[in-house]
Parts: structure tokens; C-alpha cells; sequence
């Protein structure tokens, strides 16, 4: 492995075919990335070029054909405790308070409820919804329906946070709101991010790095340094600094969107 201290999460040349034979897909090939303990990582890339696989991979939800992935120098074999991850679909219980949905994974690793309630309550706090915490989900607007799902994500406390368009679904205003909230939470306790995105502007708001992956099949094509300062604001949003990094992603992006390898 490449660096010192070792990567928190190492793509090392990870490759993933979907089906076999004439109607097999590669997904991703060759993919090396490596994303440093408390680092927060923006992927983007056109559409189909094995973002949410290589997601998928570092979560343990799917098997690399190729390669591998490590946490902490350990490959991944399965779904565990140490990684938080959240869809664009928020996943709550329908049936469950906002306190109980967050309290949940806690329950199932057998914390005792008085600590499930003094976790549950400071990361709901933490996300900004404590007049809510008896609230079902279908009383949430959309952006506190996500913000539930982080903080459910961060009760079990994580080392790292796996985020797939957790604001895709959002309209324009409270997708801002909920990037300026995901950075207030991170900037308390530097979690390592790898956050999936089709926007470039939020992939370069959020981000310590932009890495930008190549048409299907997903390669590492090149990453950008986001070297703007913390916390971000509007001011940063707005300057020419910020313009500058966003038109070299966008570049990145679209000048080999069309290109398949075949």
C-alpha cells in the first residue's frame, strides 16, 4: 500500500462483472483509490461507470471480481458495524419514531437502552431534529427523512461513512441546506466520507478531493484537490476559487462521458 499512515479505505486495482459470457458487464476495472482516515472523498463520473459499485464493494454489500478492497489493511469481506451506509432512499421504519429508527441498530447489537437513548438523542440532536425525535416519518419533510438516516448511520458509530445521492431526491434548497448540515456533523468529528454524487457542484462543496472515474468500465480518471478552506459558506460557494475547481471536475467529468471501452 502506497503512503504513510496506510489508507482507511484502499481500492487496489478492484475490478466487478456483472452476469458471464456474452451478457456480461464490466462494471468497474482496475479501479486504485486510496482515502485517508478522516477524509472526506467525492466520487463523480458519468452515468453507469461503477460509482455506486465501487461503494457497494467498501460497504461489503457486493463481491469484486478482481482485486480487492481493504479497511484498515484488512480486506472486506461482508457488511460491518465499522462502516455507516446511506441511500438516496432514506430506509426508515415506517412504524418508528425518529428516536426508535436511530436507536434501532443499537438494539440489534444488544446496547442497553439507557445508552441507546443517550446516543440516540445526541445524534439526533446533532442533526438538528430534537423537537422531532417522537416524530414518525411520514410527518418528515424529505430532508429530515435523510437527516434521521445520518444520524441513524452515526449512532453505531462508524469509523467511516459510505453516502450513495443521499440528497439525489431533494429539491435544489434543501439539498444545500443538507450539504451545510452533513459538513457541520463531519467537521465535529472528521469521520472518514466517501460520498457518491452526480453533482458537481456538490462534489466540490463537500469534498477534500473530487475523484473523477472514466465511462464504464469505472477507472480512477484523475482527482482534483479541493484546497478551499473549512467550514464552507455561500461566500465560498459564490468565489472565483470555487468556480475554477468546479470547471476542472466538470472537464474531467464530460470530456470522456461518451467513451465505453469495450
Amino acid at each position: 500500500m502506497i503512503g504513510a499512515p496506510p489508507a482507511k479505505i484502499w481500492f487496489d486495482r478492484t475490478s466487478c462483472v456483472f452476469g458471464s459470457g456474452d451478457a456480461a458487464v464490466a462494471a468497474l476495472k482496475d479501479f486504485s483509490l486510496e482515502i485517508g482516515d478522516g477524509e472526506f472523498v467525492t466520487v463523480v463520473g458519468p452515468s453507469g461507470c461503477g460509482k455506486s459499485t465501487a461503494l457497494n464493494i467498501a460497504a461489503g454489500l457486493l463481491k469484486a471480481s478482481a482485486g480487492n478492497c481493504f479497511l484498515d489493511g484488512r480486506a472486506i469481506a461482508g457488511p460491518g458495524p465499522d462502516r455507516g451506509v446511506i441511500f438516496q432512499q432514506y430506509a426508515l421504519f415506517p412504524w418508528l419514531t425518529v428516536r426508535k429508527n436511530v436507536e434501532f441498530g443499537l438494539r440489534v447489537s444488544g446496547v442497553q437502552r439507557a445508552e441507546r437513548r443517550k446516543r440516540a438523542e445526541h445524534y439526533i440532536g446533532l442533526v438538528g431534529l430534537g423537537d422531532f425525535a417522537d416524530a414518525l416519518p411520514k410527518t418528515l419533510s424529505g430532508g429530515m427523512k435523510q437527516r434521521c438516516a445520518i444520524a441513524r448511520a452515526y449512532a453505531v458509530n462508524p469509523e467511516v461513512l459510505l453516502m450513495d445521492e443521499p440528497f439525489g431526491a431533494l429539491d435544489a434548497l434543501t439539498r444545500v441546506r443538507m450539504q451545510d448540515q452533513l459538513l457541520v456533523t463531519w467537521l465535529k468529528d472528521r469521520r472518514t466520507v466517501m460520498f457518491i454524487t452526480h453533482d458537481v457542484d456538490e462534489a466540490v462543496y463537500l469534498a477534500n478531493r473530487v475523484v473523477v472515474m472514466s465511462a464504464r468500465p469505472g477507472r480512477l480518471q484523475e482527482i482534483v484537490e479541493v484546497g478551499l478552506p473549512y467550514p464552507r459558506t455561500e461566500d465560498i460557494r459564490l468565489s472565483p476559487e470555487f468556480a475554477a475547481i468546479r470547471n476542472e471536475v466538470w472537464h474531467a467529468v464530460y470530456s470522456r462521458s461518451g467513451q465505453i471501452d469495450t
